[in-house]
């Protein structure tokens, strides 16, 4: 690992133990600490995911013209301001605003940190680094969560302010880790990029099948898991199961842990197949998920049994996750046109953003009443992941689909092979 990728995947892990100290206590902190009320909190939740759908449109293309660097150093920037703001809000306008000003920074970072990522890396080295980018960001969330549980007093609406100050110092810190990584071949603040300036933009990402597949597989990936975490899934668990809230919070650490345990453990097996068919095993393994969840709410067992089940549920879901890591994000690139990384990080951001807003609007509601038709329907989902992944496969080059097996044809930096007619059908 260069010293340039050692630098972003620090600076990564560091802004995420920062969001660590405050996701879990976002929506007490609106509703009872400032005394705002659930509706405003959800506003004030709405507005962090909305913020984020308005920019990202627009974040693909600033990437690509101006390099990475600039657009984390300007988001993480936004991002600090906006959790500062966030801690001293006391009006349902000024969280709102706040709200809105770090969700669109946090949204921002993320694409331009992945394609940092890809600037650093070689095409061998690829899957490594964002496995370990999923690694470090999920163990820095984790460890932050921990050490905000033991600060935050819901009696002192100042620990909630050193909370969300300790986040504006990390993003702050994140802008000043990346400003002295030297990229390789990147320009500098201020400077276009020389080559490879997009092309097409909108028209050539739409018209690229192999992509929108994986964007509307990208999608049914994060609503079938990521949009139930907090919202269906849990809701199912407390009314169908039985499952009381602290419970909720070791199914979630449960869920850390299969991540923190299982990523390197499984990244030779990702790396020596497939990526379609590495997609398509995850869609079996959470239907599995969502089975046991099944039987933890419409079985028949002991309250054990469905606690354990139930828990079950969300470890799977981290085994699926620390497979995926390494493989979905690494494709994007692969499928990039020379200067558009950005773009395609972008898009499929925005594309895992929606599914991020949809389901919990559909899996709360399901989940709280509709017990037996929202396992049926997401046990469905997930086979319909198995069943995306595989039909992506055949629009996948060699290279794209397995660059272990490829040597060095894939281009660095997102240049597509070009298709080979005789075998560019391989799945």
């Amino acid at each position: 690992m260069g010293a340039a990728m050692r630098r972003v995947q620090a600076g990564s892990a560091l802004s995420s133990f920062g969001v660590g100290f405050t996701v879990p206590f976002l929506y007490v902190y609106v509703a009872e600490v400032r005394g705002l009320g659930s509706g405003v909190a959800g506003i004030v939740l709405a507005a962090f995911a909305m913020a984020a759908l308005v920019v990202l449109p627009f974040t693909g293309r600033a990437i690509d013209r101006r390099g990475p660097l600039p657009v984390v150093v300007g988001a993480a920037a936004v991002a600090s301001v906006g959790a500062v703001c966030l801690g001293l809000a006391t009006g349902r306008a000024a969280a709102i605003g706040a709200a809105a000003l770090l969700g669109a920074g946090t949204a921002v970072v993320q694409p331009a940190l992945a394609t940092m990522i890809v600037w650093c890396s070689t095409p061998e080295t690829r899957t490594r680094s964002f496995a370990m980018q999923f690694f470090l960001q999920n163990l820095g969330l984790g460890i932050g969560g921990l050490i905000g549980g033991q600060i935050v007093d819901e009696d002192r609406a100042g620990s909630f302010l050193l909370l969300f100050s300790i986040e504006s110092v990390m993003f702050l810190v994140l802008a000043g880790i990346v400003l002295t990584a030297r990229m390789p071949q990147a320009p500098g603040i201020g400077a276009d990029i020389p080559k490879g300036e997009a092309k097409g933009g909108l028209r050539t990402l739409v018209g690229h099948r192999a992509m929108v597949q994986l964007c509307v597989l990208g999608f049914v990936l994060f609503f079938a898991c990521y949009g139930q975490f907090e919202s269906g899934l849990s809701a199912y668990g407390v009314e169908a199961a039985g499952i009381s809230p602290s419970t909720l919070g070791v199914a979630l650490a449960a869920n850390t842990a299969m991540i923190v345990v299982a990523q390197f453990a499984v990244l030779k097996f990702v790396e020596r197949r497939k990526r379609s068919r590495v997609i398509a095993t995850v869609g079996l393994i959470w239907a599995v998920a969502w089975l046991a969840a099944g039987y933890a709410g419409l079985g028949h067992g002991s309250q054990a049994m469905a606690t354990a089940a139930f828990i079950s549920t969300y470890a799977l879901f981290g085994l699926g996750e620390a497979m995926l890591s390494p493989t979905v994000a690494p494709l994007v690139a692969d499928l990039a046109p020379a200067g558009m990384v950005g773009s395609y990080n972008s898009a499929f951001a925005l594309v895992k953003q929606l599914a991020l807003a949809v389901g919990p609007a559909v899996g709360g509601p399901m989940g709280a009443s509709l017990h037996a038709p929202y396992i049926v329907t997401f046990v469905l989902f997930s086979l319909g992941i198995t069943f995306l992944a595989l039909r992506l496969g055949k629009r996948l080059t060699p290279m794209q689909n397995q660059p272990s097996s490829a040597g060095s044809r894939v281009v660095m930096r997102g240049t597509p092979e070009a298709p080979e007619p005789a075998t560019a059908g391989a799945a």
